[in-house]
C-alpha cells in the first residue's frame, strides 16, 4: 500500500462514484482508497479498495508551463466494490463549488510520498490563504510538506473535520503538476508552494459530462481574463530603489520603484493592503540607473507627494506631483552635482518637525553624521540641523524609513544595521534622535533586507505600513507596525 503517487476525494455525483484528482495524476490501473490508513492491508481498509473504471480529462491539458496547465484535473469514476458505490460507503461526498476568486482561505489536505512522509499519513495547511499565481488561471499557497503526492488534494473553503467532507474549490495541480519550476526536489520551495486550477466554466462542464459518462474535446483552450498581480521574485531581485507616499491623491500611499536597469513603475494600492495596478512612469534608461536614493513628501504642499532623487555625482533633484506629471521632464534642481551629497548614502523624508505637510528630510552621511532638513521645498533644503556629528556607529545604517509607528502626529525614524538589528526613534526632532525602541535584535535573516519604505497601504490612516523586499525578491508588507514591533506579514511577491 505504500506505492501511492497522488491524492483524490470523492465528489457528490448522480451515480455516487466520482472522485476529483489532477489531470497529471491519469493512469490505467489506478486504484483509490478512501482515508488511507498505513497501518492497515488493502483487505483491511476501512473503506476499502476501489478501482478506477474510466477517467475524464480536459484533452486541451498540458503538464507543463503553458497556460493549459490550467486545466489540470481530472474526475475518475469508481467501479462498484461488493456491490455498492463509493460516496454510499463512505457515508457523503464533497460539494464542488466554482472557484470565488484568487483571495480564499482554504484547507489544503495531501499525501506525500513515503519518502518524504516515513509516516505515510495526510499532510493539512489548514486556513491558509491563496493568491494568485501569475499569468496563469491558478492561484497558490505556501505551506510547507506539501510534497510529491499531494497532487489532486482538494483545496477546502469549508471543510468538517467530523465528518471528513466539506467544500472544494480547487485540487493541487497546474504549473509544472502544481509547483515551482526548481532544479531538483532539494530546493525548498518545491515542498513550500503549491498551486491549484481555478474551478470554472470548463471544469463544471467536464464535471457534467463525467456524470454522463462522456469525455468530449471542448476545443481550444482560452485564457479567462488573469487579475492583476505585482510579479515574482526574480523580477524583484531587481527592484533598487523603493519611496512611498500619496502620489495620486487619494488620501493613501501607493509605491514607486526604481529597477536596476533603470525603468520606474508606479504602484497604485487600493488603501486596503493590497496593489491593485501598476504604470510605467519611465522605461529603461540609462539616466536612472544612476539615481542612488530616493524618498517621497509633499514638498511643494499641493496633497500629492513628490519624489527627491540624489543622483551618484550629487545633484540632487525634486519631481514634483509625480502622479500627475509623471518623471519624464527635468525636475527642480535642487543641488547641483557636487562633492559633498555624493556622500549621502540615504535619505527619509517625514514629519519630525512639519505640523502639517512631509516637508523633512534625514540625510545618513557616509562618515555617519545624521541630519535633518526642515521646512524642505522647491526652493531649497530650508533649515539644517546635525543630529549626530560623523561616528563609526552610524556608518552601519544600511537602510532607513520613516512612519508615525508611535501612533502619533510626529514620525519616527526607522534603521536597520548591518547586522540585521532593526531599531525605531521615537520622538525624532531638531533637538535629536529620540528614544531608540528595539525592534529586532541583530540576526541573519534582516541582513537580507534589500530595500525598504513605509506607506499608508491600510484602512487605518497613519503611515505605518513596512515593506521590505529582501535579497531573493520576495517583498513583504508589515501592516500596521508599531513603535517596538513588526505589524501583521502580507507577501507582496513571492520568491518563487
Amino acid at each position: 500500500m505504500q506505492g501511492h503517487r497522488c491524492s483524490a476525494s470523492v465528489v457528490r455525483s448522480g451515480g455516487h462514484n466520482l472522485i476529483l484528482t489532477a489531470g497529471h495524476c491519469v493512469g490505467s490501473k489506478s486504484m483509490f482508497v478512501p482515508m488511507y490508513d498505513r497501518t492497515r492491508t488493502a483487505a483491511q481498509q476501512q473503506y476499502g479498495v476501489w478501482a478506477v473504471d474510466e477517467w475524464f480529462r480536459d484533452k486541451q491539458y498540458a503538464s507543463d508551463k503553458s497556460k493549459n496547465s490550467d486545466l489540470d484535473y481530472a474526475f475518475a469514476r469508481l467501479k462498484p466494490n461488493g456491490g455498492k458505490n463509493v460516496q454510499d460507503v463512505v457515508g457523503g461526498a464533497n460539494t464542488l463549488e466554482r472557484t470565488p476568486g484568487y483571495a480564499n482561505k482554504v484547507t489544503v489536505i495531501g499525501y506525500p510520498m513515503i519518502g518524504h512522509n516515513p509516516r505515510d499519513t495526510a499532510v493539512r495547511c489548514p486556513d491558509i490563504y491563496t493568491t494568485a499565481l501569475s499569468g496563469y488561471y491558478q492561484m497558490q499557497i505556501f505551506c510547507g510538506g506539501m510534497w510529491g503526492g499531494v497532487s489532486g488534494g482538494p483545496f477546502f473553503s469549508k471543510f468538517d473535520a467530523s465528518g471528513a467532507s466539506g467544500t472544494i474549490i480547487g485540487n493541487v495541480g497546474g504549473f509544472l503538476q502544481g509547483g515551482p519550476d526548481v532544479k531538483d526536489h532539494t530546493d525548498p520551495r518545491y515542498n513550500e508552494i503549491t498551486y491549484s486550477p481555478l474551478h470554472g466554466d470548463r471544469f463544471f462542464r467536464l464535471y457534467a459530462d463525467a456524470q454522463k459518462g462522456r469525455n468530449p474535446d471542448y476545443g481550444t483552450y482560452r485564457q479567462p481574463p488573469l487579475p492583476y498581480t505585482m510579479g515574482s521574485g526574480p523580477t524583484w531581485k531587481h527592484a533598487k530603489l523603493m519611496a512611498s507616499g500619496d502620489f495620486n491623491g487619494t488620501g493613501h500611499s501607493d509605491m514607486i520603484v526604481v529597477w536596476d536597469d533603470g525603468e520606474t513603475t508606479l504602484y497604485t494600492s487600493d488603501g486596503d493592503g493590497r496593489f491593485t495596478s501598476e504604470r510605467q512612469l519611465l522605461a529603461k534608461n540609462g539616466t536612472w540607473k544612476h539615481a542612488m536614493t530616493i524618498t517621497a513628501g509633499d514638498f511643494t504642499g499641493s496633497r500629492q507627494f513628490d519624489l527627491l532623487v540624489r543622483w551618484s555625482d550629487g545633484e540632487v533633484t525634486l519631481y514634483g506631483d509625480v502622479g500627475t506629471r509623471g518623471l519624464n521632464w527635468a525636475g527642480t534642481q535642487m543641488i547641483k552635482p557636487n562633492h559633498t551629497w555624493k556622500n549621502a548614502i540615504q535619505i527619509a523624508a517625514g514629519r519630525f518637525n512639519a505640523s502639517k505637510y512631509v516637508t523633512d528630510l534625514i540625510v545618513r552621511w557616509v562618515d555617519g553624521e545624521v541630519t535633518l532638513y526642515t521646512n524642505v521645498g522647491a526652493g531649497g533644503f530650508g533649515q539644517e540641523h546635525k543630529l549626530k556629528a560623523p561616528n563609526g556607529t552610524w556608518r552601519d545604517a544600511t537602510l532607513l524609513t520613516s512612519g508615525e509607528f508611535s501612533g502619533n502626529r510626529k514620525w519616527d525614524l526607522m534603521v536597520r544595521w548591518t547586522d540585521g538589528e532593526l531599531d525605531n526613534y521615537v520622538g525624532t526632532t531638531t533637538s535629536g534622535l529620540g528614544t531608540e525602541q528595539r525592534i529586532l535584535d541583530p540576526n541573519r535573516l534582516w541582513k537580507h533586507d534589500m530595500a525598504m519604505t513605509t506607506g499608508d497601504f491600510t484602512g487605518n490612516g497613519r503611515t505605518d505600513d513596512l515593506v521590505i523586499r529582501w535579497s531573493d525578491g520576495e517583498t513583504t508588507m508589515y501592516m500596521d507596525t508599531r513603535a517596538n514591533r513588526l505589524g501583521s506579514e502580507e507577501t507582496l511577491v513571492h520568491a518563487g
